[in-house]
Parts: structure tokens; sequence; C-alpha cells
């Protein structure tokens, strides 16, 4: 009876550990068969420049405000608004009747003047031989001597009259000062012009080159002028974006448009400038200006890596057992295809660039590392 027992005892324990084997088999093929197939990359700390966004308004090299010099009215306006014109094209045209009028009244003058000096020096030459030979009186010499003197000054005068009322009636042609496109026109032939106008009869601006306004906060200026010195000016590098997302083709200079920082808003005014010889660029438009910062050791790591959840950034990170980790990260600034970051992880871990949808937290991977991922850098375009 007892050797049935034991016999029996036996028989269950086989079955009991052949059933387990068997059950820890079915689960390790079950949990492999689940494992998805995942790409990794290795995180590296590397010196990048990294791009910061500023806000910028675009201004011509030369704006002018076109006002009239001289009252009277508008008789033609010989360009469109919008039109591109050349210095020293012909814009507008006050009727000059009054001015050229004036010209002629200063002409005559002029001729009355110098007829008077004539006569004066004729005078003062007739006395001169007579006060040698004692005829006259050297005071009579003196008096035509001084007359003379007086018609000279006459002569003067009315020359410099003449010359004004040219001047005078050559403001009735207004040309351009400079070369550019012209703005609106609110004047229309008839209407009356005046220097005293608080609006003027056009604007010009002249975008050959234009400058890119904006501000830069105290923080960035001190770290952008850290980087120059560290890197010998290699990093003085600015780029725009254009509001169509496009990147501006020509790279420009970065100027400081303020020696000072603003009290109220603790920061300063810089100035982008940049070529324009196709004439893309408008005065009054609005980019986004990219300024590079040289920086060392930053985690980079493609966008194609994260996810994003209300606002907050997370990587799947290769644990033991080849499970991932969920982990937040804090990002301090990014490129169309990158972010970089500051916290969160750090160099030699391992990060998911695939199937984001399909991990969770604590999923078991069948991992792959491509440890020859490159990353490239490029300009913000948003």
């Amino acid at each position: 009876m007892k050797s049935k027992t034991g016999y029996l005892a036996l028989s269950l324990a086989v079955a009991v550990a052949m059933y387990s084997c068997n059950s820890e088999k079915h689960q390790d093929n079950t949990t492999s068969n689940s494992a998805l197939s995942t790409d990794f990359i290795p995180v590296n700390a590397e010196d990048v420049e990294l791009p910061i966004g500023y806000p910028g308004s675009i201004e011509g090299q030369d704006n002018v405000e076109i006002k009239a010099q001289v009252t009277g009215y508008l008789e033609a306006v010989y360009v469109k608004e919008g039109q591109y014109v050349n210095r020293g094209q012909l814009l507008f045209k006050i009727n000059p009747s009054v001015y050229n009028q004036q010209v002629n009244n200063n002409q005559a003058a002029l001729k009355a003047a110098m007829a008077s000096q004539s006569s004066a020096k004729l005078e003062m030459d007739k006395l001169k031989p007579l006060v040698e030979g004692n005829v006259v009186s050297e005071m009579q010499l003196k008096i035509a001597q001084a007359n003379y003197q007086a018609a000279s000054a006459q002569v003067a005068q009315a020359q410099a009259s003449l010359l004004s009322s040219k001047i005078n009636a050559g403001f009735t042609y207004i040309k351009a000062p400079v070369s550019g496109y012209i703005g609106r026109i609110p004047s229309r032939i008839g209407s009356l012009i005046a220097p005293s106008d608080p609006s003027p009869m056009t604007t010009l601006s002249n975008i050959s080159n234009i400058n890119v306004y904006f501000s830069m906060n105290e923080a960035d200026f001190i770290r952008y002028n850290k980087s120059l010195i560290s890197y010998g000016n290699k990093s003085k590098k600015v780029e725009i974006i254009l509001p169509d997302g496009e990147t501006y083709p020509y790279k420009g200079n970065l100027e400081a448009a303020s020696g000072n920082f603003d009290r109220n808003t603790a920061s300063i005014q810089m100035k982008a400038v940049f070529q324009n010889p196709d004439r893309l660029l408008r005065a009054g438009g609005t980019v986004r200006v990219m300024v590079y910062h040289n920086v060392n050791n930053v985690i980079k790591i493609p966008k194609t890596a994260v996810k994003d959840i209300q606002d907050k950034y997370f990587v799947y990170k290769l644990g033991q057992q080849n499970k991932v980790q969920m982990v937040a990260i804090e990002v301090s600034g990014e490129t169309p295809q990158d972010y970089f970051v500051s916290s969160g992880i750090e160099a030699g871990d391992k990060i998911a660039i695939n199937r984001m949808d399909g991990l969770t937290d604590g999923a078991a991977v069948l991992p792959k590392v491509i440890s020859n991922h490159k990353l490239v850098i490029h300009s913000k375009k948003d």
C-alpha cells in the first residue's frame, strides 16, 4: 500500500514539474512573439551650433519720406505706387509759374545792380587821375569808391536772390534722392502741396540691402558674446526664416543697433544686415531671425524619437531585459529635425527611434542598435 502511495506521489510531482516547464516555455514564447522589433540609437553629447529664433521686422537700407520744399499746386505725378525708381528720376511736378516769375524778377534786379556797379566804377576811375592832379579833393574819390563798393554789394545780393529763386524753381520738380520702391501717394493732381504738410507726398525705400531689427534678451546676448569670444567670432552667422517657412538663401551679418539695454524690457536692440539682390524682401515685412550659438556637450536627438503628450516630451529608453522605460525629457531648443535635451537622458543611453505609437512603459522589445546614425542640424523654419 505504501509502495502504491509513493508511486502516485512521484507521478504527481513529475506531472507538476512538466506542466511548470511547459508553462514557462509557453510564456517565453508568448513574450518573444509580443516583443516589438525596435530600432535604437545611442545618445551622444556633442558640440553644436544652437539656433535661437527671434521675431524681426524689415526696414530698407534707406527709408526716405518725400516732402515738398516749396508751396504750390501739384501739376503732375510721374510714378505709380509700388513702382521701382532710380536715383534722380522725376517723381512729381509742382506748378512752377510763381517761382519762374521770381527768377525773371531777380534776373532783372541783377542786371540793374550790375549797371549801377558799372556806373559807380566809371565815376571812381574818372576821379582817380583828377585827384592825382589835385583837380578834385581826395574826399570825392573816397565817396566814389564807397559808392562802387555799395553797388558791388547790391550785385552780390541780386546774384544770391537769383540763385535762391532758381533753387526754389528747381524744387518744383521733385526727384528721387535714392533708388527704391515708391510707397503710397495720397496727394492727387490739383492738390495744394506745402512743406508744412504732416504727411509726405510718398515714401521711398531702398532695399538693395535690408536691415532686420529684433530684440535679444540679456541672457542670450551674454551667451552669444561668450560664444564669439570662445570661437574667435566664428559663430557670427545669422539666417532668417521667411513667413512661408523657407530659409532665406543669403546669410546676414549681426550688428548691435543699440549700445544699451532697455531698462523696461531687459533687452537690447539688434540689427541683422542682409543683401537683397532679388528684391524679395520689402520694408515693413516680418521674418524670424535665427542666431547661432556655439554650445559644448549638448545632447541632440531626432524628433522621431520623441513622443509629445500634452506639451510634455517623452522618449523610450532601453532598459534591462530588453524592456523600455518611458522617460520625460526637458527640451532647451530645436531645429526642424532635432531636439536639444537639457535633462532626462544622458550620453550612453539608448532611445527608440521608431514604433513610438506601439511602445508602452515596460514593454518588451527586440532591440536593434543603430550605431552610425547621423543627425544633421538644419535651420528652424517655424
